[in-house]
């Protein structure tokens, strides 16, 4: 039996693991396998022992993330500091709770204290920086959150790292910083920095205060940029699992303006095994773009969700575009390729496949989040929009 097919059954939710598939990738955890030599060997903190500060671990990313890290370098410790906001949740990582090496502490990375209490009690030699407001959507509705997690927050992050002595500390970002592209043409780590939406500029405000520590300060930081992600454990306002969702209820699916805008897809496990190349083998300075090699419409990734879960195409919506919306992302992540010998191995079609099986199967983890607040943010996102 694969290492993830054993993880598989140990997520607990009346008793059983919330996953489904992904058998398939059992061989990227096997630490004899491909991925285990990649990565090498994790930096020594107190007594030998490497401990990874990841913040915002309870997330959608993050928790794929730090359950990677525990089943590929079992003998490093991770310390999941997390402030359990609307994405947060902690059940994510609910099979890793009996690990020893694994803790969670809660807490905010704008609240100085609380960062400086933590890096004291655990020592943490390496820091995994995930925490976020992320949501194009609400930075539009109101961007003061992200002003002050994405930018006040890496700020007390970087800090704090500083007075500790971090020897490693990645950044993890995304590829809206860069804007939008044309018809043709890709993000490299070369293009210059042109976000159009709130949430876009608090990311790019805060690469640029990392790349300011490392030039400044010789901070050892390293940035990573992904595309958009997908796979379990995605808070449904997220485009695919907020499609799902609305799918298995019959439920009309809104999708903005034409629908033709481009996304470049990238499984979550893929995005999670590049972060931590980045960690293990990226050289301090540098900017990874980490993409899917996977362009796909909005039209027409909604169409095929609608046949995976067989329903017509009677319930697609076309409501008012979003303002600012950017037209095409696509990334160049050859740099990656060549200096962290990383690449993304998922097939989209067999990833969102095998991601639709995983929300049926654990539909009741989906309906379980979304709270009246959350469905109080639906409606002032899309009731007027005819929703």
């Amino acid at each position: 039996m694969g290492l993830f097919d054993t993880v598989s059954k140990l997520f607990i939710s009346g008793g059983r693991f919330l996953g489904l598939g992904f058998a398939r990738k059992a061989q990227l955890f096997t630490l004899g396998g491909k991925m285990g030599k990649l990565l090498g060997q994790s930096s020594s903190g107190e007594n030998g022992v490497a401990t990874i500060l990841v913040t915002g671990g309870c997330g959608f990313i993050g928790s794929n993330y730090v359950r990677l890290v525990l089943q590929q370098e079992p003998n490093t410790r991770v310390i999941n500091f997390d402030a359990l906001t609307y994405a947060g949740n902690a059940a994510n990582l609910k099979d890793c709770e009996a690990n020893p090496n694994y803790r969670l502490v809660v807490g905010d990375i704008g609240d100085r204290a609380a960062v400086e209490k933590v890096f004291a009690e655990e020592s943490p030699n390496e820091v995994v920086h995930f925490a976020a407001e992320s949501h194009v959507d609400r930075s539009i509705l109101d961007s003061s959150p992200f002003i002050r997690t994405n930018v006040q927050g890496t700020q007390v992050m970087l800090d704090v790292s500083r007075v500790h002595n971090i020897e490693r500390y990645v950044q993890v970002s995304t590829d809206e910083v860069y804007g939008s592209l044309g018809d043709t043409g890709f993000f490299t780590e070369e293009t210059p920095l042109a976000p159009n939406s709130p949430y876009a500029a608090s990311k790019a405000a805060s690469d640029l205060l990392v790349r300011s520590y490392v030039h400044t300060h010789r901070f050892p930081a390293i940035i990573t940029r992904c595309s958009n992600n997908y796979g379990p454990f995605q808070f449904p306002e997220k485009l695919i699992p907020l499609f799902i969702s609305n799918l298995q209820s019959d439920l009309a699916v809104p999708v903005y303006g034409d629908g033709l805008q481009v996304r470049d897809w990238i499984h979550v496990v893929d995005h999670c095994q590049g972060i931590h190349a980045a960690l293990r083998k990226g050289k301090v300075g540098m900017v990874y773009n980490l993409g899917g090699l996977c362009e796909k419409t909005n039209m027409e990734l909604t169409k095929t969700l609608i046949h995976l879960l067989g329903k017509p195409e009677t319930l697609i919506r076309h409501v008012a575009d979003r303002p600012g919306h950017d037209r095409r992302y696509a990334i160049d992540c050859s740099l990656a390729e060549k200096e962290l010998g990383w690449r993304p191995t998922t097939i989209f079609e067999d990833g969102l496949r095998e991601t639709v099986e995983w929300y049926r199967e654990n539909r009741a983890w989906a309906d379980e989040i979304k709270s009246g607040a959350y469905r109080q943010y639906y409606q002032a996102q899309y009731g007027h929009r005819g929703m």
